[in-house]
């Protein structure tokens, strides 16, 4: 089983260097999903990336960010590298992240946030009627992965860094609000239909 990454480094990957490629991605209205690699031994970034979708469907923050990884020209071996979701990966991209080797992945939001606070209900649509999985109903520790929810690892820590945690959390959300409200105004603009 893969141990977690300290949630500090994870939240600043996330304010750092997944939003500002977010922002940019909503603008030209792509939703507001991302990802980053870190090395295992120093945590740092290999690469980061966002949702693509309005240059094709499957270019999920994750999926997309995969692609870029493997058009490194050096890139480490999947088993040294954390792997950092802003979002709980749909089935598409858990997919992806197991073909790819990973032995963990960390994510920010859950899939009841991605329904409740954006808008989103694809991925617990998609759980329940291929998979007939409830919310919550994929193993998050099998032969495969271990899955972390970064607010779980945030609760974990002791005080007074968990305070200070919380705080950069909440700004986090705070910007993926406005991200999400700006994409939910223009998605008609870009708009792409589902298959």
């Amino acid at each position: 089983m893969a141990a977690p990454a300290p949630p500090s480094r994870l939240l600043d990957v996330i304010e750092d260097d997944i939003l500002p490629l977010t922002e940019t991605g909503v603008a030209q209205g792509n939703k507001v999903f991302g990802a980053a690699l870190l090395r295992k031994s120093d945590l740092s970034l290999v690469i980061a990336g966002t949702n693509a979708e309005t240059a094709n469907p499957l270019w999920h923050g994750e999926v997309h960010t995969l692609k870029a990884f493997y058009e490194l020209p050096d890139r480490p071996p999947t088993a040294e590298l954390v792997f950092i979701s802003t979002h709980e990966p749909c089935t598409m991209c858990m997919s992806a992240i197991t073909w790819a080797g990973f032995d963990n992945y960390h994510y920010f939001f859950s899939h009841e946030d991605s329904r409740d606070s954006f808008a989103i209900p694809h991925d617990l649509l998609i759980l329940k009627e291929l998979f007939c999985l409830e919310p919550g109903g994929y193993r998050r520790s099998n032969a495969f992965w271990t899955a972390y929810s970064i607010p779980e690892l945030v609760a974990g820590e002791p005080e007074p860094l968990r305070s200070r945690l919380r705080a950069q959390k909440q700004r986090i959300r705070d910007r993926y609000d406005a991200l999400s409200a700006r994409y939910q105004e223009n998605k008609g603009e870009h708009d792409i239909p589902l298959a």
